[in-house]
């Protein structure tokens, strides 16, 4: 019996990569899955189809809200229900702030940011109908981030900027959606995916190791096993983002104060914050705890 037995999941970005191992392990563990992608979700939906699971395929970008609407109905029209969306589809196109052109902006943002609120949105829709029809289910919506939107990377200012909004994401969904029996979570995988071995000084620290019998650290289908448990009924976890690559999974603390100054009966002038805040007792930043990429074969 798998651990996502009779759910039914929208998988964007479903074609390759991440998405083709979550929707891989997803049709395994029982679920039924609607497989999305620019190309390539054919293919897949074919191979889930042929080892005995159930898949249908909607092509098309989720950056076009009509096709978040399609992708609901699809899985309604195929499956007759909807508990799971996985918003993983993606793009790149990596610049410098001074070269980055619009569209290049545009382009990224629009793919992953708006993508997710395309399919986010009409998912959502649909959980508050039956909600509010009075039919219960455990609902789940798992974006994806990076370690990019959450510490930052020199390049990526429009990629970093949409993967950041996809973990905020996260946390209103739980509070806004919980009502209707959603939970939100968002994962921040290292995987040997387009976007990291696209990534300056990064791609040979993920490459598959020499030895085919070593543990592939960073082979994409280590990811996948996290989003199915993110995605399984009475999962405890919402509003929480998840770091993961090969058998690591890390939750991370989100912006949470370090230091602060109070001032119970005055706001503070310009020259009282240049005294206090410019003291040797007040630091000038917060140590953090970041993903580390280890080379295949390192210690972790």
């Amino acid at each position: 019996m798998g651990q996502l037995d009779g759910r039914v999941a929208v998988i964007t970005g479903g074609g390759a990569g991440l998405g083709r191992e979550h929707a891989l392990l997803f049709a395994a563990e029982g679920a039924k899955v609607v497989v999305n992608d620019l190309a390539h979700a054919e293919d897949v939906v074919k191979e889930i189809n042929a080892s005995g699971g159930e898949a249908v395929a909607v092509e098309g970008s989720v950056a076009d809200m009509a096709v978040g609407r399609q992708l609901v109905a699809a899985a309604l029209d195929a499956f007759g229900d909807l508990h799971i969306v996985v918003n993983n589809a993606g793009v790149i196109r990596d610049a410098m702030l001074v070269n980055m052109t619009e569209e290049q902006f545009d382009l990224v943002v629009g793919v992953h940011l708006k993508g997710s609120f395309s399919v986010a949105q009409a998912a959502a829709r649909y959980w508050r109908e039956r909600s509010k029809a009075g039919v219960t289910a455990d609902r789940a919506l798992v974006q994806t981030s990076s370690g990019a939107g959450l510490h930052g990377n020199i390049g990526q200012w429009n990629y970093s900027a949409a993967k950041a909004g996809l973990a905020i994401q996260v946390v209103n969904a739980a509070r806004e959606l919980g009502r209707y029996g959603v939970r939100a979570n968002a994962i921040a995988p290292i995987g040997r995916t387009e976007p990291v071995t696209a990534t300056p000084g990064i791609g040979a620290a993920v490459a598959a190791p020499q030895d085919e019998r070593a543990f592939d650290r960073y082979h994409p289908k280590h990811i996948s096993p996290l989003v199915a448990y993110l995605s399984t009924a009475g999962c405890p976890f919402t509003g929480q983002v998840f770091s993961v690559h090969g058998g690591h999974v890390g939750l991370y603390a989100g912006h949470s104060l370090g230091h602060a100054v109070n001032s119970a009966d005055h706001q503070w002038s310009v020259a009282e914050l240049s005294r206090v805040m410019g003291a040797d007792d007040f630091p000038k930043s917060i140590g953090i705890t970041r993903q580390r990429i280890v080379p295949q074969g390192g210690a972790a």
